[in-house]
Parts: C-alpha cells; sequence; structure tokens
C-alpha cells in the first residue's frame, strides 16, 4: 500500500486560513491524507469568527490550537501550502509548494468569512482530486 500523502498548510497566526484549510482537508479526506497546519508567528487561538463560520457547514474547529512552524513539518510534508500572507516555508527538494492567495480573515465578522470558507473548500477540493487521483479509492 503506498505511503498517503501529506499535506502542511501555513498562515502567519496559524488562526484562520490554515485553520480552515486543514480542517475542510481533514473532512473532505477523512484519514487518506495527513494533515498538518502551522504559523510562523502563531496566536493564542483560532480567530472566533472562523470557529463560527466553519460551525455553520458541520465543521468543529474551536478546540484546534495555533502551533508554530517548524523545519520538521515542512520536511514531514509532502506539499505544503501557503495562504497568500507572504510566509516562506523552508524549502526542500522534492517538496510541492502552493500559494492560495485568499483574504484575511483576521479583524472579520463571520459574514466576510464565509467567502474566504467556500474558496478554501474550492482549493482543498481541487487538491484532494490531484492528491488522490493515481490512488485506488478506499474499500468500504
Amino acid at each position: 500500500m503506498p505511503r498517503k500523502p501529506s499535506v502542511l498548510f501555513v498562515c502567519v497566526h496559524n488562526a484562520g486560513r490554515s485553520q480552515m484549510a486543514a480542517a475542510w482537508l481533514s473532512h473532505l479526506a477523512g484519514d487518506r491524507i495527513e494533515v498538518r497546519s502551522a504559523g510562523s508567528a502563531p496566536a493564542d487561538s483560532v480567530n472566533p469568527a472562523v470557529a463560527e463560520a466553519m460551525r455553520e457547514v458541520g465543521v468543529d474547529i474551536a478546540a484546534e490550537t495555533p502551533k508554530v512552524l517548524t523545519t520538521d513539518a515542512v520536511r514531514a510534508s509532502d506539499v505544503c501550502v501557503t495562504m497568500g500572507c507572504g510566509d516562506v516555508c523552508p524549502a526542500f527538494p522534492g517538496k510541492r509548494y502552493l500559494d492560495w492567495q485568499l483574504d484575511d480573515p483576521a479583524g472579520q465578522g463571520v459574514e466576510a468569512v464565509r467567502p474566504i470558507r467556500d474558496e478554501i473548500r474550492s482549493h482543498v477540493e481541487t487538491l484532494i482530486a490531484e492528491l488522490l487521483s493515481d490512488r485506488p479509492a478506499p474499500e468500504v
């Protein structure tokens, strides 16, 4: 059985975009893809408007905590996705690096977070399709 792919989502505070992306990937791909998220300057907690927007679609991230970006997390991931926030991941050969240009939900209400949440879901669905396209479907 091939090793499952792994994805690291990175944004500065790991409190909004990267948390939503990681939650969507876990929710939509289940255990078929390993998921990590981190930030270069992590916040103390997940943005409450982000947590509320995700709760609206049945994904609870209220208990998640922002984590610091480490070289080991990048090294252990097949794909590193930054969220359009200027974060730079350490570069390692053989890794795939993506930058999704997304609005920052910091300081925004849930109304402004919803379109960001939905755009992230669309990006994640595309990424899942790419990562799993050459893998057999899971047995049910």
